[in-house]
């Protein structure tokens, strides 16, 4: 028996799958047996032997390797049936008059399941929209409403950095992102710049912090100052990533960079006061 990481279905997930083959490796699409049903994924990881005595009871299955039918099943359904279903379910809402929008529509493999995804601004009394669906597929129907988060994580792929989302490709559980994290970063403070796709807070700034929190103990706090191998002043700027703080000299009102190393001493930390004011200029900006 074996262990393989598997990222499936409509979110995403990554959860490790039993498997008791050896013939699948990295990057092979692949059906696994879920607590909501049979679901598409693609393999990414190699296989790791379970040990004899190693709990596995609560892991999902790994079925098989998708075939060139299974492809079929997927691209009809993709192309075909979840359009209707979305059409079909807009003009259910709109009869039932009921204030939420469909975002996109999971149909799990073989219809076992079809999931539902809606954004509504408060709660919704949708159980007459479940039978009504019920009724006219003859399969198990789920709704989950969901946020603005998660919403850009179903339906948005390249973030401003170019690159894929960090919520569709590792992030397993969405964390509070905080505007002091963007000021430890020394980010902009323009909501159009720190922002997602999502409308909040750019989730790189939340999981970055901890770097940049660990990288700023190595260097001198704004307004300290400090003895250098070039002379006296105060630190007036930091660059976390680039470990330079930018120092102003007392002498010639010259600013230089320093590493850590040539800092040669510590002459007086900057006051409470001075790091109260210096949050409220980053508030203001």
């Amino acid at each position: 028996m074996y262990l393989v990481t598997v990222r499936y279905g409509l979110s995403r997930t990554a959860a490790n799958f039993k498997y008791p083959y050896n013939d699948i490796k990295t990057c092979d699409k692949c059906l696994v047996k879920t607590d909501s049903g049979t679901e598409a994924g693609v393999i990414t990881s190699t296989l790791q032997e379970i040990k004899p005595n190693e709990d596995v009871s609560n892991l999902g299955t790994l079925l098989r390797k998708m075939t060139l039918e299974d492809f079929k099943e997927v691209d009809k359904t993709n192309k075909e049936k979840i359009p209707q279903l979305m059409e079909y379910a807009k003009k259910q809402i709109e009869t039932l008059g009921l204030d939420m929008k469909i975002s996109l529509i999971d149909y799990l493999f073989g219809g076992e399941k079809i999931i539902f995804y809606f954004a509504s601004k408060g709660k919704v009394d949708f159980r007459e929209l479940v039978k009504v669906l019920g009724q006219e597929y003859k399969t198990r129907i789920e709704m989950k409403q969901i946020g603005a988060r998660d919403e850009a994580r179903l339906l948005a792929d390249i973030g401003h950095c170019g690159y894929e989302l960090c919520c569709r490709t590792f992030i397993k559980e969405m964390g509070t992102v905080t505007m002091k994290m963007a000021k430890n970063q020394k980010a902009s403070l323009d909501p159009l710049k720190i922002s997602g796709l999502c409308g909040r807070l750019m989730c790189c700034l939340r999981y970055e912090d901890a770097i940049y929190t660990e990288l700023r103990k190595n260097l001198p706090r704004k307004g300290t100052i400090i003895k250098t191998t070039q002379g006296t002043g105060e630190v007036v700027d930091l660059e976390v990533l680039a470990q330079k703080a930018i120092v102003e000299l007392e002498e010639g009102e010259t600013r230089i960079k320093i590493g850590p190393s040539e800092v040669l001493s510590i002459i007086r930390e900057p006051t409470l006061k001075v790091e109260q004011d210096e949050g409220k200029q980053d508030d203001k900006q």
